[in-house]
């Protein structure tokens, strides 16, 4: 379709920006002083943040919930997992992300999905691999959340997709980004509840053609920005296990913290 095509290609050059962006780093490097990732202060390294942005950064470590990964005040066993996963076993196996959803890692997050920060996916990347160490070890394949063509075409990139490249890079695992689609378009779920967001999201994704044989029998690790509810990654896992994939587990940038109470 003329709409797919003009996607495909708004893609390829986006990628293809994407490349020459990363080419001329190294000299980028040479020329200018190393900046903040998140308030441009100048540091030591390329892709690391200054002390002061680090002190706001919630990382997420053990004790965590064995399925989603929200952290635990205190450690409640090997295995234990959360009273939302406990009333609602996910589809995936496991979701583990290096650091909460909060008003520092915001900032970073948003910057990197809208503001064109596409650079900052390297380093993001290296967080993420660590967070994930023993999900990447299970995996076989990377798979990113699409975008709708819509979506696209006005963000240029899709950031789910770019995180994956660098971890597939660092992990040596193929990416496939071409099977999983995002066949309609959903409602922003910014100020959206839990039913809320699963009902935006049902029936919005599919496997395209070719795509069932690629992940079939394959352990899929699924990439994404940001985990709320867990609503898009738990709608895709499920299109992933109709068409064949042994198992899936969810790697993302942050996660939200449970609410309060």
């Amino acid at each position: 379709m003329p709409e797919e095509t003009g996607a495909a290609r708004r893609g390829e050059k986006s990628r293809a920006v994407y490349a020459l962006r990363r080419l001329i780093a190294p000299v980028l490097d040479i020329v200018l002083p190393h900046s903040c990732l998140a308030c441009g202060a100048i540091v030591d390294a390329a892709g690391v943040l200054c002390p002061a942005c680090w002190e706001g950064i919630e990382l997420i470590g053990p004790p965590c919930c064995d399925a989603c990964g929200l952290p635990f005040e205190y450690d409640a066993g090997s295995g234990a997992v959360c009273g939302a996963c406990a009333k609602h076993p996910p589809p995936f196996g496991q979701a583990r992300a290096p650091m909460l959803y909060s008003a520092a890692s915001r900032r970073l997050v948003l910057s990197f999905k809208h503001g064109d920060r596409t650079y900052a996916a390297p380093a993001y990347a290296k967080w993420m691999v660590r967070a994930g160490a023993d999900l990447i070890d299970n995996a076989d394949l990377l798979v990113p959340v699409p975008l709708h063509w819509t979506r696209l075409f006005a963000r240029r990139y899709n950031q789910a997709a770019l995180l994956s490249r660098e971890i597939g890079k660092l992990s040596r695992l193929p990416v496939d980004a071409t099977t999983l689609v995002r066949h309609r378009r959903t409602r922003t779920q910014g100020v959206m509840g839990r039913s809320a967001r699963h009902k935006n999201v049902a029936g919005a994704f599919s496997i395209s053609a070719r795509g069932a044989q690629k992940v079939a029998r394959r352990r899929v690790l699924l990439v994404d920005d940001v985990m709320t509810t867990g609503a898009t990654v738990s709608t895709c896992t499920k299109v992933l296990i109709r068409a064949g994939a042994i198992s899936v587990d969810v790697l993302t940038l942050a996660r939200v913290p449970a609410p309060s109470g």
